[in-house]
């Protein structure tokens, strides 16, 4: 056998490479964070000395579910403000909430409650953006959770971006700042959505990001009033109006596209952009159902995401599987649609190639990155073991991902995270929510 840094064995692997391979009693050999052998364990199977080796105890190994869209200081919020229309959960709630709460300190503080919640729930790669993003990066680089972070940018005096003129720069600065800077960490620009930004805005941010060669990101066609409020759009739609004015390319990424039609599908396409599905924010928040079905026959790469915990109100991405495969199907009242091949596709390759990662992770395969999985199957909601991908998509939880890797590296090793400190995290999250609570009790917290 040759020689690994660490090898995962006795395992029911679930690749999802090109083929969906799935191989019930297998084994994964990595070295210096990357896939060297995946295959059937060898009659004979042996552990060399001085190997790591991790026994999956016939647990389902999987690759690192992607999270293509959140905002992770956000878990603050996480109940906040519920049970609202959009315009009004942002605009009386939320804008002022971040105006109040959102310092270097708590963006920290947050986002590695964030990395906390993801990384036990076996998401590996988070794509998102916020403001304070430099504190929001260091915090990801310390938990070892792989990143594409975008610096947000709009059009009024934001956290940490006192002067509005002053949004691109303080873009620009982040993605020079964070470029190349780290393996796992990929920066990028968030602009919050069309009728937050203006169109100048839009061009300068988009122009900075294919100066930089980064990911552009960007909120839109969430609701079905989003268009009357686009300055300038006339009658074009949203997907129309970010086309029209140059946005459009292989390097965005359009959240939530719930309100798009036939005409917008094909211009996305034709784009090479690709899009987020958060189903179950646009559920709580009554957006809509964005039209996956055709988004994916049109062959636009679509992740899943969580959005932020003020929408959701969780980071769990094995929830978001459960409910995108059943939403569409009650929509089309078609069983066989959203089948779970396709739905984990979304939270694994398909969203990594929304996010231009698609070579590195996604998948299991050899030269890839070691970005993975443990699901501890001897659970009794997951027994009998009939169709592994079912399993994953219908009966999993997040609470069932015994360990953890990313690059290689154990984030979480018998449901224990390795690089952060979960009491400390905790604790001082709850400090700060009663802070929260005193105001909102005396009207003031907004």
């Amino acid at each position: 056998m040759r020689s690994f840094d660490t090898i995962i064995y006795n395992a029911t692997l679930v690749t999802v490479n090109a083929a969906f391979d799935i191989i019930p009693r297998g084994m994964i050999g990595i070295i210096n964070g990357k896939i060297e052998e995946i295959s059937a364990m060898p009659d004979g199977f042996d552990i060399p000395d001085g190997i790591e080796a991790i026994d999956a105890a016939g647990g389902i190994v999987m690759p690192g579910l992607v999270n293509t869209h959140t905002h992770m200081p956000m878990t603050l919020f996480r109940g906040l403000a519920d049970d609202l229309p959009l315009d009004v959960w942002l605009n009386q709630y939320i804008f002022p909430a971040e105006g109040k709460w959102i310092t270097p300190e708590n963006v920290r503080l947050g986002t590695a409650l964030a990395c906390a919640e993801m990384l036990l729930s076996g998401t590996t790669t988070v794509c998102g953006g916020y403001f304070y993003e430099d504190a929001v990066a260091e915090i990801v680089s310390q938990a070892g959770i792989r990143g594409v972070l975008g610096q947000g940018v709009i059009d009024f005096p934001a956290p940490g971006v006192p002067d509005a003129g002053d949004n691109i720069s303080a873009a620009m600065a982040f993605t020079q700042k964070w470029y190349g800077l780290l393996p796992t960490i990929q920066p990028s620009i968030f602009c919050h959505s069309p009728y937050t930004c203006s169109q100048k805005t839009l061009k300068a941010a988009k122009a900075a990001a294919r100066s930089q060669g980064v990911l552009f990101q960007i909120h839109a066609a969430e609701t079905v009033l989003e268009q009357t409020l686009i300055e300038g759009s006339g009658n074009m739609s949203p997907v129309q109006y970010l086309d029209h004015i140059g946005i459009l390319d292989e390097q965005t990424l359009l959240v939530h596209s719930v309100w798009v039609d036939d005409k917008d599908v094909e211009i996305i396409a034709n784009s090479g952009a690709a899009v987020s599905h958060n189903p179950e924010s646009n559920m709580k928040l009554a957006s809509g159902i964005a039209p996956v079905l055709k988004l994916l026959s049109s062959g636009i790469a679509v992740g899943l995401g969580t959005d932020g915990c003020a929408s959701n109100n969780d980071l769990d991405m094995f929830q978001e599987m459960d409910t995108a495969a059943k939403l569409h199907k009650a929509q089309t009242l078609d069983p066989t649609v959203m089948d779970v091949r396709s739905v984990l596709k979304m939270a694994t390759i398909g969203a990594a190639r929304a996010i231009g990662l698609d070579r590195k992770i996604g998948s299991l395969e050899k030269g890839k990155q070691a970005d993975l999985l443990i699901i501890d199957t001897h659970q009794p909601h997951l027994v009998p073991l009939y169709n592994p991908v079912s399993q994953i998509v219908y009966s999993a939880r997040g609470s069932d991902v015994r360990d953890v890797m990313v690059a290689g590296r154990m984030l979480v090793r018998n449901r224990a995270l390795t690089s952060l400190d979960q009491d400390d995290i905790l604790n001082k999250v709850k400090v700060l929510s009663r802070k929260i609570a005193a105001l909102k009790r005396h009207g003031r917290v907004l």
